[in-house]
């Protein structure tokens, strides 16, 4: 499945990706909230995370969204705008502000993390069908969303059942699934993420999250729920991912051909910010129409950029350094491993290749 465009719109770009957007306080060392002493401003936002790893691999990115008329929503405007991403058809609410909120320097899948959000009533939360440029988020080959900006608010799920409604100007829908219970005020969530996932043309998701909000084990389950897109990416963590793409299924696999591609070593600096730019790596593989097989293994190389620096973002691989690793044999892929500094080093990279 790749994009062919909205049509013959004259602002069209490769991505345009529509969500919140926070200021991340990063904590200056670890430990809990209660004992930092001080903290490091950041940006945060799954979607934004998305455009900005798009536009550093050279494809033109719009990120729709509302922040406050205050210090925060210049600084997110700001820091997205430097990496490339149009940030034009953001709205500035004067009457709300722009969310932030503080974590702890562990991985998220520590008992020990923690998150604390103050994003309630803010500007991104009061997005809608009324507030929004509609045209200019349809005016993308693909339009990436995710299921944080449904927990919002009953707006912003009424405009995310507005944006994936099957039309002649929908563009091609990119869905991560980004279950986050603690965002949902009642028991609702999972269906919903459920019924949009099934909306979209390519969904993404992890294991560990499918199993948590619907209760499915494996790979080939999350695809029987989810029939309908035509490419539906289950993340295996450590285990690598597996594609189901019905483009290239044969006349009896009514799931999709399944591509399983693992995932390369990866010496890891800060657990953060990988599922936002593997979705980034693979969409990009997909702007290019590169089989499926490739488009994991960008995913995972976009993930591994992200995996090897402390923030959310990281510099992509150059296009030629990544494309060279993507064409690796299987023995090879196997023997990869990267660790910080492996997007600039590329005669590191290829050391780590040929070593047996």
């Amino acid at each position: 499945m790749t994009p062919t465009g909205p049509g013959d719109a004259t602002d069209v770009v490769d991505v345009v990706a529509l969500g919140e957007s926070m200021v991340t306080f990063l904590p200056s060392r670890p430990g809990r909230l209660a004992d930092v002493p001080d903290f490091h401003r950041g940006i945060g936002g799954a979607e934004s995370n998305v455009a900005c790893g798009l536009a550093a691999a050279g494809h033109s990115a719009r990120w729709v969204s509302a922040v406050g008329s205050d210090g925060f929503g210049d600084h997110l405007l700001q820091e997205i705008g430097a990496y490339g991403v149009d940030v034009t058809s953001v709205r500035r609410d004067p009457a709300r502000p722009t969310g932030i909120y503080f974590r702890t320097a562990g991985d998220r899948a520590d008992q020990a993390h923690e998150v604390a959000y103050y994003r309630a009533g803010s500007a991104a939360s009061a997005m809608s069908v009324r507030t929004v440029d509609l045209a200019a988020v349809r005016a993308g080959r693909v339009l990436h969303l995710s299921g944080i900006t449904a927990a919002l608010s009953g707006d912003c799920l009424d405009l995310l059942w507005e944006l994936t409604e099957p039309g002649p100007e929908r563009p091609l829908v990119s869905f991560d699934v980004n279950h986050r219970p603690g965002l949902w005020p009642d028991a609702d969530g999972p269906r919903v993420l459920l019924d949009l996932a099934r909306r979209a043309d390519i969904v993404f998701v992890g294991a560990d999250e499918a199993l948590d909000a619907w209760g499915l084990h494996g790979a080939s389950a999350i695809r029987e729920a989810l029939p309908e897109p035509g490419l539906v990416v289950v993340k295996l963590g450590p285990g690598g991912a597996v594609a189901f793409d019905r483009d290239t299924a044969g006349a009896q696999d009514a799931d999709g051909t399944a591509t399983l591609v693992r995932a390369p070593r990866v010496d890891v600096v800060a657990a953060v910010g990988a599922g936002d730019a593997f979705a980034a790596g693979f969409l990009s593989a997909t702007l290019r129409g590169l089989p499926v097989r490739d488009r994991l293994r960008h995913g995972h190389l976009m993930a591994a950029a992200a995996l090897t620096v402390p923030g959310d973002l990281a510099a992509p691989p150059a296009r030629q350094h990544a494309d060279r690793l993507v064409a690796l044999d299987d023995t090879a892929w196997g023997r990869l491993r990267l660790g910080p500094g492996w997007t600039e080093d590329t005669q590191r990279a290829d050391e780590e290749v040929r070593t047996p």
